[in-house]
């Protein structure tokens, strides 16, 4: 029993080390200077959104809302473009991603399958497209001659697969689904399409939410420039393009403006509408991960057998 105590200590007193102690601070004090250099910005933003234009003009806002005034939101949810642009990008969102983790699903369980003849060659062809592409404008004449340019399949074919994302679904298959499975279920007669559907996607519901998240955020919800790109009429332009616009009209010439308080007010007004609008494109975001932030991290991390 002695033994067994000092033995205890032993471990107890290399656990609590001075280097152990010192690491483990350096760690807390680096992460906690990271997580200060991301909030600070969001929280600013958020305290301009609801602080009045002169006190944004003025530049008196920091982190704490200044003459809380909720002008910038409610000038946002009257203007038509805005509702416009926000459903505009709800639509390529929702679409565009189970667009995307349909195709990504569908080609990555059979490249998964050690059995697919040619899959090396095939795996190959996806990867070259992410050190080298045909082009902005070898691009767009393609979606032009498809009859795709100004209309709302622009947004939502042309990304059908990201590489990358292919790359993460071939290796959850490869790494969680054992040939195993396909094997016992071909011996009791199910087809390779019912061993898709009732066997390897109740298995995958861990990355395609990861797939999910990483094209409805990288592909579409924070995109402007493919719809910059691919659509001219204003009526289809996602809402992010409509904070570009906000952005770019926030110059403007002094001299086509007589009286200066009206200047003032115009440049306070954009800059609130500017904050507001950021923070209405954000929530959206912030609303879906929390549902699918135990998929996620699942997804990420999962390589045993279930």
């Amino acid at each position: 029993m002695a033994a067994m105590t000092s033995y205890e200590s032993h471990i107890n007193r290399v656990k609590e080390s001075a280097f152990d102690r010192v690491f483990m601070m350096g760690n807390t004090i680096f992460l906690l200077i990271i997580t200060i250099i991301i909030l600070l910005p969001l929280i600013f933003i958020v305290a301009a959104s609801f602080s009045s234009a002169e006190a944004v003009t003025a530049g008196r806002v920091t982190l704490w809302p200044v003459d809380f005034s909720l002008l910038g939101y409610e000038t946002i949810f009257e203007h038509k473009k805005v509702w416009n642009g926000f459903a505009n990008s709800l639509f390529y969102t929702f679409f565009g991603t189970f667009f995307n983790v349909t195709m990504t699903i569908i080609a990555a369980y059979p490249l998964s399958r050690q059995d697919l003849v040619g899959r090396r060659v095939i795996i190959f062809a996806f990867v070259f497209t992410m050190l080298f592409s045909g082009g902005l404008i070898p691009t767009f004449i393609v979606v032009r001659d498809l009859g795709l340019y100004n209309t709302r399949w622009a947004m939502i074919l042309p990304t059908g697969i990201g590489p990358f994302n292919l790359l993460i679904a071939i290796t959850f298959f490869r790494t969680t689904i054992p040939p195993e499975l396909n094997e016992a279920a071909r011996i009791d007669g199910a087809s390779d399409f019912r061993i898709f559907r009732s066997v390897i996607l109740p298995l995958a519901r861990p990355i395609i939410a990861v797939l999910a998240l990483f094209y409805a955020v990288n592909t579409h919800w924070n995109t402007y420039f493919q719809a910059l790109i691919y659509l001219k009429d204003q009526e289809l332009f996602p809402l992010q393009l409509v904070l570009r616009e906000i952005l770019i009209q926030n110059s403007i010439d002094a001299s086509m403006l007589i009286d200066i308080e009206d200047l003032v007010a115009r440049e306070g007004l954009r800059d609130l509408l500017k904050y507001s609008l950021i923070v209405v494109a954000s929530v959206p975001v912030m609303i879906l991960y929390p549902f699918v932030q135990r998929h996620f991290v699942k997804g990420m991390t999962l390589g045993s057998i279930k």
